[in-house]
């Protein structure tokens, strides 16, 4: 009996700290506590809020020092009550139509930072970056980079709103997306390829190659839109699907996200592929002894990123309804340092699909704690640029320590 229990005792010991020493749960404690500070100290803001008079419930409003108080008693005997820091203003019932449910209007304060609205709108700005470090988690566990990441997500972009608007404000909403998603995704694909292509056939380092076709791309995205705005043309994109609307908020780019997430995560754990770009990552000569091709692993790595900057531009085309020439700028640096602080070393062998997606959110929240407090935002760069060198520093000692 003692063995029994002691291997029962052990095994959820084992598994704890298996949990706790991931990279992934220090910067889940890492958001949460940043969380907590935005909700503290962000502060709190005016929001209307509406509360529905069900037909034959009774409304009172009483006044409780500086807040109204809006008290409604429904037919079964349910009371509840809401404040507001303003007076509530109650419509009267429409005599046509008696059954029809009545809403109240009303003013309460609610946290700047911990609110329905403002959370979704972290993660669907997350949304466009955090696809894309799933990414470049993978390129950057080969040992790679990709500094054209943002160029392609506008170049996606770009030619995606041009072939929408080619097939008419009539078409449907199916045509719509998918012919949006197959031409990002397409172009996002076909520009990977050919930086991997060029990285591996020409054995130059990527770092050389995608600051060139950074330039590029970057090019023909001016050349193609004359510097200007295009919008799409059918609304089904937007309305329909990329902004559906959801309980109040949309959520479809949150949601494209985290399947990603999981994919990317499968992707790389528990398939040959993706075992196969580890062990290029952990040593590339080890790995072409050991029969891999490294050059196809490669290329087809490069490519895959390509497309999830393609698929991330379809989202933003979706959502906003046009492509920017400048859209994208920036973004590789934002891209990095997810993937960066979710875990991925620089050295490669090493990173996680989940880690780039907390990575992402963490350095959204960034950015909006800037905003929450006030802080002047061309401090953003700074905090960017400063993140990525404290998570450098902070996986090469972890290095030393495992290695001691």
């Amino acid at each position: 009996m003692t063995p029994s229990n002691s291997a029962h005792t052990t095994a959820p010991r084992s598994w704890l700290k298996r949990l706790f020493s991931a990279q992934e749960s220090g910067l889940v404690l890492v958001i949460i506590l940043l969380m907590a500070a935005l909700t503290i100290f962000g502060g709190s803001k005016r929001a209307v809020v509406d509360i529905d008079i069900p037909a034959g419930a009774t409304a009172a409003v009483r006044d409780e020092g500086d807040a109204s108080v809006l008290t409604v008693r429904t037919t079964d005997g349910r009371e509840s009550s809401h404040r507001s820091t303003r007076t509530w203003r109650i419509p009267d019932a429409d005599p046509a139509n008696p059954g029809a449910v009545r809403a109240a209007q009303g003013i309460t304060e609610i946290s700047r930072f911990l609110n329905k609205e403002n959370l979704v709108i972290q993660t669907t700005n997350a949304s466009y970056f955090a696809v894309m470090a799933v990414g470049m988690t993978a390129v950057i566990i080969l040992a790679g980079i990709d500094l054209s990441i943002g160029s392609i997500y506008a170049l996606a972009a770009l030619v995606g709103a041009m072939a929408v608007n080619q097939l008419g404000a009539s078409s449907g909403v199916v045509p719509t997306v998918l012919t949006a998603l197959a031409v990002c995704c397409g172009i996002g694909g076909a520009c990977g390829f050919a930086n991997g292509a060029a990285s591996v056939a020409l054995r130059v380092h990527p770092f050389v190659i995608s600051l060139g076709t950074m330039a590029i791309f970057r090019g023909v995205v001016l050349l193609i839109s004359g510097a200007q705005t295009i919008g799409v043309e059918p609304e089904s994109l937007q309305r329909d699907f990329f902004k559906l609307q959801a309980g109040g908020v949309y959520p479809v780019p949150t949601l494209i996200m985290l399947a990603i997430a999981a994919a990317g995560m499968f992707v790389l754990s528990r398939t040959v592929f993706g075992r196969q770009v580890y062990a290029i990552g952990g040593n590339e000569t080890a790995a072409r002894y050991a029969g891999i091709g490294v050059g196809r692993v490669k290329v087809a790595v490069y490519t895959i990123n390509g497309m999830l900057a393609g698929l991330a531009g379809c989202i933003y085309l979706g959502y906003f309804a046009s492509a920017e020439n400048n859209a994208g700028n920036g973004y590789e640096l934002k891209v990095i340092a997810a993937a960066v602080i979710g875990g991925a070393s620089l050295s490669g062998g090493r990173g996680s699909a989940i880690g780039a997606v907390l990575g992402a959110i963490l350095v959204q929240l960034i950015d909006n704690a800037l905003v929450i407090l006030d802080i002047n935002q061309n401090y953003s760069q700074v905090v960017m640029g400063a993140a990525i060198v404290v998570a450098v520093v902070l996986d090469q000692a972890k290095g030393r320590l495992s290695g001691r």
